[in-house]
C-alpha cells in the first residue's frame, strides 16, 4: 500500500497518431516538477504503445517507458486516440484495465474515452467526451452514460473530460484532489488559465444532425426543426411519422440516443445558439424563435441545459 509520503507516480499513454495538444497538457501539469508548490511533486512517466510512437504533427515521442510501467502506475491519462471509429490498440487497453484493478486512477482526456468504454471501464457509468464524439461514444458503447453537456466528469476513480482545453480543467481538478485548492490555484495562474470551471460548465455544442440519408426519421424531424417557433407535441411528432407514440420514443432513442422531447430542446437550444450568434434579436425574440416562448423560457433553458444566460452566451460568442 502507498504511504502518503510516496511519489504519486502519473502514466500517460502515448498512441501512434495522438493529437499533440491533448498529450502536452499532462505532460505540462504533472511532468515539470514543482517542490516549490507541493514536495514531493509527482513522479511522471510517458509510456508508449509501441516504441518511438510518431504523435501528430511528426513528432516522435522517445521514452524508456512502456505498458508495463503504465499498468503499475498510481494515476493512468489516456489523451484523445488517433480515430475514434478503430477499435484501440488492444494491449493498451489491457493494461488500463490492469491499472484499474489494481486501484489506480483512471482519466480520458478527449475522446481517449474510447479507451475506457472498450475496456469496459466506463460500462453503467457518467462520462464525457469531445461533443462532437459523443453521438458515436453512445452508438458503440450502449452501457456508457454519455453526457456531452459536462467539460469533465468523474464517477468514482474514473475520470473524462471533453475535448481540447477541457484537459486542462480535468488535470487541474486531479491536481486539487491531489493537493488541495490553493495549490491548484497557483497552477494554474502559471499556466495562465482559469483556477476552476466546475464539472459543469458546459460544452458550447451546435450539434449537426445525422445525415437525412442514415437516419429513417429524417423526414418528421425536418418537419420539426422548419416548426421550431411553434408548439410541438409528442402526438404531433408520432403523426407525421406515421408511429405511435410510443414506437417514435423507441425510434428516437435508437437513432438519436434520446427521447423526442429531450431531442427537441437540444434543437430549439441549437436555434437559440444560432440566433444568439448570428443576430441581433432581443432575448424575447429569440425565445419566440427557437420555441421557448418567453425570455423567461429561455433563461430557464440554458441555466439548465448549457449552466449559463443567453446573454452572456451572446457576449461570449459575438465577442469571438
Amino acid at each position: 500500500m502507498r504511504k502518503k509520503s510516496d511519489t504519486h507516480r502519473v502514466a500517460v499513454a502515448v498512441l501512434p497518431g495522438a493529437p499533440i495538444f491533448e498529450l502536452a497538457v499532462p505532460c505540462e501539469v504533472f511532468g515539470i516538477p514543482r517542490p516549490e508548490l507541493a514536495d514531493p511533486w509527482y513522479e511522471f512517466q510517458l509510456c508508449a504503445t509501441e516504441a518511438g510512437a510518431t504523435i501528430a504533427g511528426g513528432f516522435t515521442a522517445t521514452t524508456p517507458f512502456g505498458l508495463d510501467d503504465l499498468a503499475a502506475a498510481d494515476t493512468v491519462i489516456v489523451p484523445a486516440c488517433r480515430n475514434v471509429h478503430e477499435r484501440q490498440p488492444a494491449d493498451l487497453v489491457a493494461a488500463v484495465t490492469e491499472a484499474h484493478a489494481r486501484g489506480a486512477r483512471i482519466a480520458a482526456i478527449c475522446s481517449g474515452a474510447f479507451v475506457l468504454a472498450q475496456a469496459g471501464l466506463l460500462d453503467g457509468r457518467r462520462a464525457t467526451t469531445h461533443w462532437m464524439h459523443a453521438d458515436e461514444l453512445r452508438r458503440r458503447f450502449p452501457r456508457v452514460d454519455v453526457d456531452e453537456l459536462v467539460i469533465f466528469a468523474q464517477d468514482g476513480r474514473i475520470h473524462t473530460s471533453a475535448g481540447t482545453a477541457a484537459g486542462i480543467d480535468l488535470c487541474l481538478e486531479l491536481v486539487r484532489q491531489d493537493h488541495g485548492t490553493t495549490v491548484a490555484n497557483a497552477l494554474a495562474r502559471r499556466m495562465v488559465t482559469p483556477p476552476h470551471r466546475g464539472a459543469d460548465q458546459a460544452q458550447y455544442i451546435l450539434t449537426p444532425l445525422p445525415s437525412a440519408n442514415t437516419s429513417p426519421l429524417s423526414e418528421v424531424t425536418a418537419w420539426a426543426i422548419a416548426h421550431l417557433d411553434q408548439s410541438i407535441r409528442l402526438r404531433d411528432l408520432a403523426a407525421r411519422a406515421h408511429l405511435s407514440e410510443r414506437q417514435l420514443t423507441r425510434r428516437f432513442l435508437e437513432t438519436y440516443g434520446r427521447t423526442p422531447g429531450d431531442w427537441l430542446i437540444r434543437e430549439r437550444l441549437r436555434r437559440a445558439q444560432e440566433l444568439l450568434e448570428q443576430t441581433d434579436l432581443t432575448i424575447d425574440a429569440v425565445a419566440g424563435r427557437s420555441g421557448f416562448g418567453t425570455a423567461a423560457g429561455l433563461r430557464a433553458a440554458f441555466a439548465k441545459h448549457l449552466h449559463t444566460a443567453p446573454s452572456d452566451y451572446r457576449n461570449t460568442w459575438r465577442a469571438a
